[in-house]
């Protein structure tokens, strides 16, 4: 595919224009605010959008596809960590996930909740900018559960003081959001019921077990939830009107454990149940679309589609690569690691009245990049002490170069290990792959060198480790991100503090 060009004297006549949007100069016309969609996949990875790993996907994607011929792909788009909640944070608040108390692994369907109720979230942010705010799917962000004495939710399968009439506090409602509909977390922990804004849909009074077992309202089922949010999806965005813009965050379950695929979907594919869920997934992600294109404004409207991290080692990640399904594509690792395959992914963006169809940007983006996307986009200024670690895109969008004031971006894996990127170089705090493939650090060779350096141009699948020949470049990067979780923030501005007193940077130092 073509990339986007633009002469020089428009690239200088565009940051002038950016420049001048954003702080406002008198007399500057109003942005025309365009409606959000964004569309964050569960444990898809890299490789696999066909239209983008064309040699090596065997589950045709034809939606997305679509989307990728509309709009714009970028090939070097990354998740703020290679799991779910880590990730779900950072895309809500622009704000690295290990700023917070949760300094590895994940959230459960009973957390309390992880985002700070005084932290400016996107729905926050957009919902002041007079936008109908949604979120649709998997939370994973935590709530206070409701309970008959007052205490937190029991431990174990179940927990027998959960008030499924009460109210719950400190959801998605409570973070921006003037709508949800959805499950807490992963289908595969319990409760295992719909939640409707910030009431349980019934009463979880069955037990039912989905890989963990806990308490179930009886007509819930697991093969159930990906049709019914394609459908309450549809729903909401059918509803909207020219009147008001909408910001809808959809957050599917698939194709995360269980791996469900509904009866029409088993067989479609060439690569076994997995293969069937992707393709059902993709249908999903049509059918929002299609809803879009049948909705006022359709052309100014923005579709995002991304994953939250590389694919689960559930999917049989082995026994698919023997069918020539690379679920990483090129790259290295998978859900939970610190190399690309465990954070790398999917970035498609169609927004019709502003991006040229078939483009491709090899620029280098986080999804924490939405706030400050989204705060350019309207001509606004963020709130003060939000969006710490937020850059705008919104100059690739046009073809243009990203104006950043960060020197880097930082990775982050499922036991919390760190990795720093700069250009085309990579430092990995971590003596294997920092999550879940092997060799895991428990089970790295004694002589293996303390860190990786990469260098991601010439070796993409980081096979060829640099760190103890070029030490200078090492020591830059290990600075940069001491600097970087030292003041807060990754952008400049005043510092900030971490929630925190000490954040480890090396987990497994010999």
């Amino acid at each position: 595919m073509m990339k986007a060009t633009i002469a020089p004297k428009t690239i200088l006549l565009f940051i002038v224009f950016s420049t001048a949007a954003l702080v406002g100069v008198a007399g500057a016309a109003p942005p025309d605010r365009p409606n959000i969609v964004f569309i964050l996949a569960d444990d898809m990875g890299y490789g696999e959008v066909s239209a983008m790993n064309p040699d090596r996907c065997k589950v045709p994607t034809p939606a997305i596809d679509q989307l990728v011929s509309q709009g714009m792909h970028f090939t070097d788009a990354h998740s703020s960590s290679s799991v779910c909640t880590p990730t779900r944070y950072s895309i809500l608040t622009g704000r690295y996930n290990w700023r917070t108390q949760l300094q590895r692994f994940v959230l459960y369907g009973y957390s309390p909740p992880l985002i700070d109720p005084h932290r400016v979230t996107v729905a926050d942010f957009l919902k002041d900018q007079g936008y109908n705010t949604a979120a649709i799917g998997k939370w994973h962000l935590g709530m206070d559960i409701p309970t008959t004495d007052g205490k937190a939710p029991g431990k174990g399968h179940s927990p027998e003081n959960i008030d499924w009439t009460g109210t719950i506090e400190n959801g998605p409602t409570a973070r921006g959001f003037d709508y949800f509909y959805g499950i807490s977390a992963s289908l595969d922990m319990p409760p295992f019921i719909y939640i409707e804004n910030d009431r349980f849909v019934g009463q979880a009074t069955a037990t039912k077990k989905y890989q963990r077992e806990g308490p179930a309202e009886p007509d819930f089922e697991a093969v159930d939830v990906l049709p019914m949010l394609k459908q309450k999806a549809v729903q909401y965005i059918n509803r909207q009107t020219a009147e008001r813009p909408y910001f809808a965050y959809i957050a599917l379950n698939s194709p995360h454990t269980p791996i469900v695929p509904s009866a029409q979907w088993n067989g479609k594919s060439a690569v076994g149940r997995y293969g069937d869920f992707v393709m059902q997934t993709d249908d999903v992600v049509g059918a929002i679309v299609d809803a879009v294109d049948q909705s006022p404004g359709a052309k100014n409207t923005i579709v995002i589609f991304t994953t939250d991290n590389g694919c689960s080692k559930m999917a049989k990640i082995e026994q698919l690569k023997e069918k020539g399904h690379y679920v990483s594509g090129p790259l290295r690792g998978s859900k939970g690691d610190l190399w690309e395959g465990g954070h790398r992914v999917p970035f498609v963006v169609r927004w019709p009245a502003k991006i040229e169809p078939s483009t491709r940007s090899d620029q280098t983006i986080g999804q924490w990049d939405l706030m400050a996307t989204c705060a350019e986009i309207l001509a606004t200024e963020l709130p003060a002490g939000s969006a710490e670690d937020s850059v705008s895109f919104l100059p690739a969008l046009h073809g243009q170069p990203i104006q950043s004031t960060r020197a880097g971006i930082i990775h982050h894996a499922i036991d919390g290990h760190f990795a720093y990127r700069q250009g085309d170089w990579k430092l990995l705090l971590a003596r294997g792959s920092g999550g879940l493939t092997a060799p895991r650090e428990k089970n790295v060779s004694a002589d293996a060198p303390e860190a990786q350096l990469y260098d991601l141009a010439s070796d993409l699948g980081e096979t060829n480790n640099l760190y103890l020949s070029e030490p200078d470049v090492a020591n830059r990067l290990l600075g940069l991100l001491e600097s970087d979780v030292r003041r807060g923030r990754s952008t400049e501005g005043t510092d900030e503090k971490n929630d925190v007193m000490h954040v480890k940077l090396w987990k497994s130092k010999p």
